[in-house]
């Protein structure tokens, strides 16, 4: 699930690594790449339960998903709205509300800076299609209460230089029971392109092996 603005093109090089062990399944969310949407509204649970049915349609009960930044919150949100969906759950990228304490200060100041500038230019079909994409990234699409209630393994993911504040991607970690955290030195928010090998693989072998969960004494192992 592509990040805000993208499209099925932003996983390329993932989708001829994946496609060698598993069936790969990916859309254009509403109102981006070639998904047209001629509502005026648009929300990241509009977006998850699009998924939803895409997998209905396909008659498929249950998946490996990856979401990367918005569509890391449409993954969070797949797995909260439809638990039944998501085997397993690998998101890199995502937040749960837009402000400095979750995005770097000057990244969300910039962005902030943008959207009004396009609410004050030209209001063409397209530009205001734009604007409706843009208007997501000044939503609060998720709670903390709410991801105590996904209950499938996940791997969350960031970089230790993302546009996500590190302390963000780990609150979230902190907050799904079975989780695991991958924080990569060194790496930005496009971990999919900028670090695509090391990305596949920590993510397959997630996919691949069961979850483990390590308490108490077991911690020193």
């Amino acid at each position: 699930m592509h990040g805000n603005g993208g499209s099925i093109a932003d996983f390329r090089l993932q989708i001829p690594f994946f496609e060698k062990k598993y069936r790969v399944i990916l859309a254009d969310s509403r109102a981006q790449g070639k998904s047209k949407d001629p509502s005026d509204s648009l929300s990241f649970d509009m977006m998850s339960d699009d998924m939803n049915a895409l997998l209905d349609s396909l008659h498929l009960d249950s998946c490996d998903v990856i979401g990367w930044s918005d569509g890391g919150i449409d993954a969070l949100l797949l797995a909260f709205r439809h638990p039944d969906k998501v085997r397993k759950l690998a998101v890199t990228g995502a937040n749960l509300w837009p402000d400095t304490t979750s995005v770097d200060p000057v990244v969300y100041h910039y962005m902030t800076g943008l959207y009004d500038s396009m609410r004050n230019g030209a209001r063409t079909p397209d530009s205001k299609n734009e604007l409706k994409v843009f208007h997501l990234l000044a939503l609060t699409p998720l709670t903390v209460e709410q991801l105590h209630r996904i209950k499938c393994p996940a791997l969350i993911i960031g970089g230790d230089h993302d546009v996500i504040l590190p302390r963000h991607t780990l609150l979230i970690a902190g907050a799904i029971d079975n989780a695991y955290l991958w924080i990569l030195p060194g790496a930005g928010h496009s971990i999919p392109v900028d670090h695509s090998d090391e990305f596949n693989t920590v993510v397959s072998d997630f996919f691949d092996r069961p979850f483990k969960t390590i308490q108490g004494l077991d911690r020193f192992n």
